[in-house]
């Protein structure tokens, strides 16, 4: 269940803020965990494990078919289970208790985290494409059969791993990320049996790199787009999922609100959004008022972190001008 609370404090001098009004101000804070993020170590201890014996298999199997297009799709899933890890280690410490230096906890870390991963998504794509090049240019057989049932076993191993994330998804793009590492994978499994598949029948060794290229597109669209959400949270934007329009509509027409100003709406982590405005409210404010304000704000936008200042006295406030941020 949601709950949100706020905190009523009054200061009856200007000098208590950094705004020299003579008047009260009231600051509310409200959070509320309607939706904490489900606990997915179970999936990543899973997914780790599954995903690490499946690339010792590939490198065995590999080594034995002479398979150059299996020996990097297991450095590929190596780079998947280093992602997992570190998605999960992201997940652990985004669960640890503030502290007086880290008031927030380590929140952030599932943030560097998403970065990291996209990071990695792209380098791997760098890596699948010089590969595919360097086989168009110069193809290599392949003991095809062995490369089909190694790779169709990924289908599975990746599939499943991916399954297990597919809840967590759109409410957290740590998990996301790994979401689309796994799927992605389950994809690279699939055009390595068709690749393989095609060159049996056929003969034609460009298939398989050519195979390689297509692949290594989707993801670089998945790591693309993963990459610029996890960017523009790293540098404080309003969370994808958020309108700065519609939130401030909601506010400028609450009751006896006025004006809205120095709203700011930015990722705590990858899943908890925060949220701090002054409201000037000529007739003051009360616990009451506030905290309808943040139970709205967690309901509507799914916004659980919200403090607000409320300015009564109608002075002008130093961060009132659009251009103070």
């Amino acid at each position: 269940m949601a709950h949100s609370h706020s905190h009523d404090h009054h200061h009856d001098n200007g000098h208590a803020h950094d705004h020299a009004h003579h008047g009260d101000h009231h600051h509310g804070h409200g959070h509320g965990h309607s939706h904490a993020p489900a606990n997915f170590g179970a999936a990543f201890a899973i997914g780790v494990t599954l995903n690490s014996l499946f690339v010792v298999a590939e490198l065995v199997f590999g080594h034995a078919a002479q398979s150059l297009a299996l020996i990097s799709d297991a450095i590929h899933n190596l780079s998947d289970v280093m992602a997992l890890l570190l998605a999960w280690g992201a997940l652990w410490l985004s669960r640890r208790q503030p502290t007086d230096r880290h008031t927030y906890g380590y929140r952030r870390a599932s943030i560097l985290a998403a970065l990291a991963n996209a990071a990695l998504l792209l380098i791997v794509v760098g890596g699948i494409g010089l590969e595919a090049i360097d086989r168009l240019r110069a193809p290599a057989p392949v003991a095809s059969f062995t490369v089909m049932w190694v790779a169709a076993l990924g289908i599975v191993i990746n599939g499943a791993t991916a399954l297990l994330f597919m809840r967590g998804r759109h409410d957290d793009l740590n998990i996301r990320g790994a979401y689309l590492h796994m799927a992605a994978d389950a994809g690279v499994s699939f055009g390595v049996v068709v690749a393989a598949g095609l060159v049996m029948l056929t003969g034609w060794l460009w298939i398989d790199p050519v195979v390689s290229l297509g692949i290594a597109a989707v993801v670089l669209v998945s790591g693309w787009d993963l990459a610029r959400d996890s960017v523009n949270l790293a540098l404080d934007a309003v969370p994808r999922d958020v309108a700065l329009h519609d939130v401030r509509d909601y506010l400028t027409g609450l009751e006896g609100v006025s004006e809205v100003h120095d709203l700011h709406i930015w990722a705590m982590s990858t899943n908890e959004t925060a949220l701090t405005a002054h409201l000037v409210r000529p007739g003051g404010s009360n616990d009451a008022f506030l905290q309808r304000v943040c139970e709205g704000l967690s309901q509507r936008f799914n916004i659980h972190h919200a403090t607000l200042q409320v300015e009564a006295d109608g002075g002008v406030c130093k961060l009132a001008p659009a251009d103070v941020v």
